[in-house]
């Protein structure tokens, strides 16, 4: 389906003459109609301070793909081709034969065409024109070579985009017709392509030529005998119209986003304002909140959001293409489940202060040390994935999350978000126990009545790290860098010795600061008395209640100090209560943390 639909897509674009594609052509002959050169000079369209065109100005000129072969693109090829003029390390007998292939293309264009401006280019190139020329010293001889006559580009001539239509007929070489097979694509029984004439740009990791959308360059991927393209049978104007409209969704920012060595394209059957790359990369919490209160009330979208929405992700292997996934849903569906996405994610930041909502590279990189380096594709992929179907996380990405806690000794806001939706949407979701199908409302900020004991530990943990960051004002290593991996996987070996070594520490702030003190005790009682023991060992899902237990706690202290210090600022007592809260905020909490 995902070829039928970029057919469909096809019909919506003013897609360029057949066989043609936009290129760089560094270097313009100038004619006049009797094959004359206007000057000696190459015009040279290269501009070097412009990434778009320094190679050569962009225009749109005959295109196929060519690997070893001898084949020349007409009118617009490099100098081998042009003029007989080899790069570097370059056989002469191979420059000869490239040479001759073209002026042999050229005089059939001629002849066919009948056209003035073939004609003069013909009679340039098969004369002493080329001699004339005055070559740069620096040429580049690998760039695209292309001729105007009396200021028309050739290659925009109606009757030469015709003729190379014709020429690259899959069925016109009559020593070797091209097999009549059904089109997968439109049905029709037709010639079809050995191999697709055009290449997709821009998948990463793609080669710089492009990838081919249809191939099967190895023995292990041919099946019954059928070879190259052939193996998933494509007529020309198909293999060529997919292939344009899947450059185009790649071309436009607003049908893409990359990430990790993958890239995501997507596109709606009829025009519609929906965008959901913003929505990917930048959420806005006023956009979000819409999406959630919709999902919440149950509310109907407006019928246009009934439209046909199609999506997939893209990598490459080598030189060819490969689709990784396929979505084919409405733009109604694509809003429920990406309002439940976000709903599941949210969470308090580090400070206490109201969840935000974050993109895919904001959670993929949460599970890497440097997302730039060690992002592997299956992550981004498994997060579009939940994104737009609503499907359940796989359990290896909460794996990741924990992992990655364990190695920082720390818990990210954008961490704590990505193991809240892990947990909400994974294998775990809807089953009886911690994770249940409340845990996307209950768990955005602390909760005091959580029973779970991996949830308890990790509050354990931070209560702990509070006071001896108080008691040792400026210690180097607290705790949780000494024992957050132990502590998140197996509480009972290393908890006894925690609450033992928070003694000291407890004592010297009932000395010094009692207040503080008695709100530290009141915390290390309240969560204890929920508890009849210390888990031996957590699993990966309790772990990740660990982590937000832990998180939770810290967010809240932070939340609560900073509200107390802002009162004390303000010149308000503070009440009974907040005694203890008050104690713990001598300095104001910093405005900004690693951990946000």
């Amino acid at each position: 389906m995902f070829l039928q639909r970029l057919l469909e897509y096809a019909g919506r674009l003013n897609l360029p003459p057949t066989l043609y594609a936009e290129a760089p052509v560094r270097y313009l002959i100038e004619l006049d109609s009797a094959g004359r050169p206007l000057s000696p000079e190459l015009v040279d369209t290269a501009d070097p301070a412009s990434p778009r065109t320094r190679r050569g100005q962009l225009h749109l000129v005959p295109r196929v793909q060519r690997t070893v072969k001898v084949r020349p693109q007409l009118l617009a090829d490099n100098a081998e081709y042009t003029l007989g003029l080899g790069r570097e390390g370059s056989k002469p007998e191979r420059v000869a034969e490239c040479h001759a292939a073209y002026l042999a293309q050229l005089e059939r264009c001629a002849r066919v065409t009948a056209d003035p401006a073939v004609e003069a280019v013909r009679r340039f190139l098969a004369g002493d024109g080329p001699a004339g020329l005055r070559l740069p010293d620096d040429m580049d001889r690998g760039a695209a070579i292309s001729f105007r006559v009396e200021g028309q580009w050739v290659v925009d001539l109606e009757a030469v985009q015709a003729f190379w239509a014709a020429e690259n007929d899959p069925d016109a070489d009559p020593d070797r017709p091209a097999p009549v097979m059904q089109c997968l694509i439109c049905g029709a029984r037709r010639p079809v392509l050995r191999r697709l004439q055009a290449k997709v740009k821009g998948i990463p990791g793609g080669q710089t030529a492009g990838t081919a959308l249809i191939s099967a360059n190895k023995e292990a991927f041919e099946s019954y005998g059928l070879e190259a393209s052939l193996i998933a049978p494509t007529c020309a104007p198909c293999g060529e119209r997919v292939t344009k409209a899947l450059n185009s969704l790649l071309a436009d920012p607003a049908h893409h986003t990359a990430l990790g060595g993958a890239v995501l394209v997507f596109w709606t059957r009829e025009e519609h304002p929906f965008s959901l790359r913003d929505l990917l990369e930048s959420p806005q919490p006023e956009q979000v909140r819409a999406l959630i209160e919709s999902v919440r009330s149950g509310q109907p979208f407006p019928r246009v959001d009934e439209t046909a929405f199609y999506a997939a992700v893209l990598s490459a292997s080598g030189g060819r293409a490969v689709v990784r996934d396929w979505l084919d849903t409405t733009v109604a569906g694509v809003k429920r489940s990406l309002g439940r996405w976000f709903q599941r994610q949210a969470i308090v930041d580090a400070y206490g202060a109201p969840p935000r909502p974050l993109g895919i590279y904001a959670l993929a990189a949460a599970t890497v040390r440097d997302a730039r380096k060690d992002l592997a594709p299956p992550i981004p992929r498994a997060l579009w994935h939940s994104a737009l179907t609503g499907a359940p996380l796989p359990a290896g990405l909460l794996a990741e999350a924990v992992r990655r806690n364990v190695a920082e000794r720390r818990v990210t806001f954008q961490r704590a978000a990505l193991i809240k939706l892990a947990l909400c949407g994974g294998p775990w979701a809807g089953r009886e126990g911690p994770a249940d199908e409340n845990m996307e409302d209950e768990m955005v900020q602390l909760d005091a009545n959580n029973a779970s004991p991996a949830y308890r530990c990790g509050r354990l943990l931070a209560v702990i790290e509070e006071a001896q960051r108080l008691a040792i004002p400026g210690i180097n290593a607290t705790v949780v860098d000494r024992f957050y991996g132990a502590a998140s996987t197996a509480p009972a070996s290393v908890f006894g010795r925690l609450l033992q070594g928070v003694r000291p520490h407890l004592a010297k702030l009932r000395r010094d600061r009692p207040a503080a003190f008695r709100a530290l005790q009141m915390r290390l009682e309240e969560i204890q008395a929920g508890m009849s023991g210390f888990p031996r060992t957590l699993s990966l899902e309790e772990q990740g209640l660990f982590a937000l237990g832990y998180y939770h706690q810290r967010a809240w202290d932070r939340a609560q100090a900073r509200e107390a210090a802002a009162r004390r600022r303000a010149g308000m007592a503070a009440g009974p209560v907040d005694e203890g809260v008050a104690a713990l905020a001598e300095d104001d909490a910093p405005e900004k943390s690693e951990e946000e």
